[in-house]
């Protein structure tokens, strides 16, 4: 079983940053793949990005360029720094983890473990 607690959402105008942090804990061993979601109003559920074991990353469309997601290993935590923000990037942002082989893309099937989501509002 992998809790995961994210932090670091809040409130910036367009253009600005954001970093947002998530944590894993009760797994025996690292996650093999982590990503974020976010789902903004009165939409579903789109991926963001994804990382694999070896850090190999996928980014969905509409951030490529702009969000950067890593993870530190030792630390069981992974990490989105969003840049150029904008307003359709509203949302609520989840963390999601497996731990079972992956390919660490941004489809929700490849992720079993869930956070609660971190709300991030952008102005424009």
């Amino acid at each position: 079983q992998v809790q995961l607690v994210e932090s670091g959402g809040g409130s910036v105008q367009a253009g600005g940053s954001l970093r947002l942090s998530c944590a894993a804990s009760g797994a025996t061993y690292r996650p093999y793949c982590m990503a974020w979601f976010r789902q903004g109003p009165g939409k579903g559920r789109e991926g963001v990005a994804g990382i694999d074991e070896d850090g190999n990353t996928r980014y969905g469309d509409s951030v490529k360029g702009r969000f950067t997601i890593s993870r530190i290993n030792a630390k069981l935590t992974l990490y989105l720094q969003m840049n150029s923000l904008k307003p359709e990037d509203t949302g609520v942002y989840y963390c999601a983890a497996t731990l079972t082989p992956c390919f660490g893309g941004t489809t929700s099937y490849e992720y079993h473990y869930w956070g609660q989501g971190t709300q991030v509002t952008v102005s424009s």
